[in-house]
């Protein structure tokens, strides 16, 4: 058993990664999987659009599909696309990054690094942000993934029986991400003040994914700014929270060596971090 979920509910081997597509190729698998996707829903294809308008159909038709089977040829033509993007966007190899007491901050696209695990901020309902082509991390992650971490993320749910709880981890393949695995965690969304349970739950966050990373032999995670943004934890205080709780965490496991990056993607929690982090 992996970060609570039952053993063999998903496939956690190694995913073999496929051709890349040259420029012209990517033009007819978008057309190709727009098309599918249209037949899907019970519509025909028969407008004309630039290739990015149709990337953009194709990302968000996928955003609003409930997870159920793809056929074998579809997912073969959206995993030679995706990891053709993932490639062109630059792929990151966080080892050359500068540690510190086995941690570092790096700020970017967490769709670039190859860590062995990137952290998802996830909702309850697991499976990822249903509006088309919204920009939060959820649907960014989904969506460079592929359809595959849907369908997992739906066997997790349904194996539990339930909706997933604040603070735990669950663990799955990131398919076509530069990643190895997608730790998926939901945090607390603070209503009007955050309260202790807030801080507990979003401790136990950072705490249970380095929980799942050790039970996985990962050997380097990603953190997102979880609880930020939308869900409204205050980005100082969250970045103190993520901060203590990691060095509590590698303090109770001397053993285990594992790298963990803050990834951040605004200058300002960027800054946040590095101020905590110069004090280490």
């Amino acid at each position: 058993m992996i970060g609570g979920a039952p053993e063999g509910v998903v496939d956690l081997a190694p995913y073999l990664r496929p051709e890349l597509l040259s420029e012209g190729e990517k033009g007819a698998a978008t057309d190709t999987l727009l098309k599918w996707l249209l037949r899907e829903r019970g519509l025909i294809a028969a407008f004309s659009a630039t290739p990015e308008k149709k990337r953009a159909l194709v990302r968000g038709y996928m955003n609003e599909r409930p997870a159920h089977p793809v056929p074998h040829e579809i997912l073969a033509l959206q995993d030679r696309l995706f990891w053709t993007e993932s490639t062109e966007r630059g792929i990151v190899d966080p080892a050359s990054f500068e540690q510190k007491n086995g941690i570092s901050l790096w700020q970017g696209d967490i769709r670039r690094l190859a860590a062995d695990g990137i952290v998802n901020a996830a909702n309850k309902g697991l499976l990822g942000c249903f509006l088309p082509n919204h920009n939060c991390i959820d649907n960014v992650i989904h969506s460079a993934a592929g359809m595959q971490l849907r369908d997992d993320c739906a066997k997790l749910i349904a194996a539990q029986g339930r909706e997933e709880e604040c603070g735990d981890c669950k663990l799955t393949r990131a398919y076509n991400l530069p990643a190895g695995y997608v730790l998926h965690t939901v945090g607390p969304m603070v209503r009007r003040e955050v309260t202790e349970e807030d801080r507990a739950l979003l401790r136990s966050c950072y705490t249970a994914c380095l929980d799942t990373a050790q039970e996985a032999g990962l050997a380097s995670v990603a953190f997102c700014c979880i609880s930020t943004g939308v869900f409204s934890f205050p980005q100082e205080e969250a970045a103190e929270i993520a901060t203590g709780a990691v060095l509590r965490w590698k303090m109770r496991h001397p053993e285990c060596a594992i790298h963990v990056i803050f990834n951040t993607f605004l200058e300002r929690d960027t800054a946040i971090y590095r101020n905590i982090l110069q004090h280490l």
